[in-house]
């Protein structure tokens, strides 16, 4: 265990104008409180907090961050409290204190609720300072060195698991590959140590005298060659960590004597210039494996991670990754934040919001409706690789590989994505679809009339623009709901003769166990509740059930007059109403709504043969109309056709609708015979009278035997 003038002296060598006293008095604090506590290994517990602040001396971390590591278990397990600890330190210690609490608090439940929980609390504490965060990640490291000494199996996988899923990401997402390779190292140990002994033993083996003297003679002739070229720089070998190596193995499913880099070679040379130069000498000297050249300084990591990497057949033939930059940009891959930190004596703080993947997380966690999806999303943001896009003024853009247009209209602003209605990739139009790709310049085009479509969802991958469509289909769906339920009860108090108030609806919310009115009319749109159930809780003498009618079928039940009717004006398709895909109903066509559970209203033509299977629940039908602005947009009719086989019967079938204004948007052969093709075919068009245009004009072709209007 470091002793306590060890700890000053380490802070003092880096940082002269340290509070001596602060970490003396810190120090002296946490083994007061600590006491005779005792670690699992048999170790006094304050062993850890030293062990933890010793921890970030190495990243020569400032003085709070030490004081903090010394004292972060105290309010935790001891019986100081936070105002104990401000009162002695202040109060931007006890903040920091607070942080990593909370983080602590955080140990990760098996339910997976409360691991989501605790994760989007993890995150809410480290966007405040960026300090509590790298005091966390050392303390998990620390605890991960001795997870050895806890009996329990279950408990010590579990805490890989958390560590594996969730630290070391986060490590690496600030840089810290150091901290991230011993984190991930010492999970794998614990998830799947079959496979690390494994392993371990064949690195071993390599370690060998002749892997040895191969590994000297590459890095020798690289010197070599590199300082006869004119630049000064200094070759170095390492093999590459367990977990690293196993992850490739399964990623590109080979054994470990197929993969070409198991050592990595770094070249570390003075300057900027020198890196490029180098590169060149190299390029010039051995072949270059295709594919595998990555420059990270001009586009770097989000992380900061600058670098250039390239593979090659190097000396003895033996194929080579050589990564190339300056000790800076070394310091930085190896510590990250803490390879320029800011903290200084009266200095700027270095937050958490200074960090765009931090602000992302933080986006994500605003859209998100509950914990578990929040993880699920920023899982998916931290796993994935990157590709970098350009905006077209330049700004580089780092998403998810696989990533579309839509997610970075999202990366670019929330509203920039809810606005979307159309993208040019490297000045072309490409569809909503398409994968972007390292390199492409994109322009988002946008429309104060776009509302995002809930198909974007299908093929988004970036979790923030899956959170933020989410929430805004949502909000649509309630605020869709709501408008509809409403309608409902105004017209079932109409149609009845009785007076509507909403007074009087708010006076009866209890009966419901609402606190809200518009909590009542999204329950009756979504058909939880009816909207006669309204009236008679309102009205008590108001019939429980309508006078049932005497229709020999349910197509007769339908016929309603238009006073009566509910328009279906401004609700969305897909949300608080449906079209039903049995019948196709078209503005024009005489309409009936089904109310169904938890989907609002389905909408029927009133000829449909399924509206048979609802003649025994007529609390359930309501008489719709469409409004005149439905038959401004665009809704699907299908016709069936039975046309000769004769070549370029479809080129003329597609001409002719195109020619009435209707677009194809699907096509379907049902059957095929040497004379004739039936088939299905599914139209845009704006209402039935329009269907009817292409209809006639249909027939009149001579390849078209017969055309009809598809139904059920």
């Amino acid at each position: 265990m470091i002793r306590q003038f060890e700890l000053v002296e380490r802070v003092k060598s880096y940082e002269p104008d340290a509070d001596e006293d602060a970490i003396n008095r810190a120090y002296v604090f946490a083994t007061k409180y600590h006491g005779s506590q005792k670690r699992a290994s048999g170790d006094p517990y304050f062993s850890h907090p030293v062990e933890v602040a010793g921890i970030l001396t190495d990243l020569k971390l400032d003085h709070n961050s030490i004081i903090t590591a010394l004292l972060h278990d105290v309010v935790e397990d001891t019986e100081a409290t936070l105002e104990i600890v401000e009162k002695a330190f202040g109060s931007h210690i006890a903040r920091l204190v607070d942080g990593v609490t909370k983080l602590t608090r955080l140990e990760l439940q098996s339910e997976e609720s409360k691991y989501a929980e605790n994760f989007r609390k993890l995150v809410l504490a480290m966007s405040d300072d960026i300090r509590v965060l790298l005091v966390k990640l050392a303390d998990r490291l620390h605890n991960m060195q001795t997870l050895h000494f806890i009996k329990k199996e279950e408990k010590r996988r579990r805490i890989a698991r958390e560590t594996m899923d969730i630290y070391a990401p986060l490590a690496e997402r600030i840089g810290m590959h150091r901290f991230k390779d011993q984190l991930e190292d010492l999970a794998f140990a614990q998830l799947n140590p079959e496979a690390r002994d494994s392993i371990v033993k064949r690195l071993e083996f390599l370690r060998g005298e002749d892997s040895d003297n191969l590994a000297k003679k590459i890095i020798d002739q690289l010197n070599r060659i590199v300082c006869e070229n004119g630049v000064k720089g200094e070759v170095s070998g390492r093999l590459k960590a367990p977990y690293s190596i196993w992850r490739k193995m399964q990623r590109k499913a080979v054994t470990f004597e197929q993969l070409s880099d198991i050592m990595a070679f770094r070249l570390i040379v003075p300057d900027l210039g020198s890196c490029y130069q180098a590169l060149g000498i190299l390029h010039a000297n051995f072949p270059v494996v295709p594919g595998r050249f990555k420059d990270y300084i001009s586009t770097p990591k989000p992380n900061g991670y600058k670098s250039i990497h390239t593979s090659i057949i190097g000396p003895e033939r033996h194929k080579i990754e050589v990564q190339i930059r300056t000790a800076e940009m070394h310091q930085v891959a190896e510590m990250g934040v803490a390879a320029h930190w800011t903290y200084k004596q009266g200095g700027e703080h270095m937050e958490g919001r200074q960090y765009r993947w931090l602000r992302e997380l933080l986006d994500i966690l605003e859209h998100a409706s509950n914990p578990e999806e929040f993880l699920e999303h920023t899982k998916m943001e931290m796993f994935q690789d990157q590709a970098f896009c350009f905006t077209p003024k330049g700004a580089l853009l780092s998403l998810p590989r696989g990533a579309t247009p839509i997610d970075f209209a999202y990366a670019v602003h929330t509203e920039v994505g809810n606005t979307c209605v159309g993208a040019k990739v490297n000045g072309r139009m490409v569809p909503f679809r398409s994968i972007l790709q390292n390199g492409d310049q994109v322009e988002i085009l946008t429309s104060k009339n776009q509302k995002p479509s809930p198909d974007w969802e299908k093929f988004v991958v970036s979790g923030k623009a899956k959170a933020c469509i989410r929430r805004y289909i949502r909000l649509q769906e309630r605020d869709q709901y709501s408008t509809l339920g409403h309608q409902m009860v105004l017209k079932v108090f109409r149609q009845e003769g009785y007076e509507f108030t909403e007074k009087g609806v708010e006076g009866v919310l209890g009966k419901f166990h609402m606190d809200h009115i518009e909590d009542l009319y999204v329950s009756v749109g979504q058909g939880h509740h009816s909207a006669r159930e309204v009236l008679v809780a309102v009205y008590p003498g108001a019939r429980e059930v309508p006078k049932p009618s005497t229709p020999t079928t349910a197509k007769k039940k339908t016929k309603s007059t238009k006073d009566n009717a509910l328009p279906i004006k401004g609700l969305i398709p897909g949300m608080a109403v449906h079209y039903a895909r049995c019948c196709h109903p078209l503005p024009g066509d005489r309409i009936v709504g089904i109310v169904t559970t938890g989907k609002g209203v389905t909408i029927h033509t009133i000829d449909c043969d399924n509206l048979v299977n609802y003649q025994d629940t007529p609390e359930r039908w309501i008489d719709v109309a469409w409004d005149s602005t439905e038959f401004d947009g665009q809704h699907t009719g299908r016709l069936k056709l039975i046309v000769a086989n004769e070549p370029g019967c479809l080129g003329g079938l597609s001409t002719v609708i195109g020619k009435n204004q209707g677009n194809i948007s699907n096509l379907k052969i049902l059957n095929r015979s040497i004379d004739f093709f039936e088939m299905m075919v599914d139209v845009e068009v704006s209402d039935v009278k329009h269907l009817a245009n292409i209809t006639a004009a249909l027939r009149a072709m001579s390849v078209v035997n017969s055309v009809e209007r598809a139904r059920n």
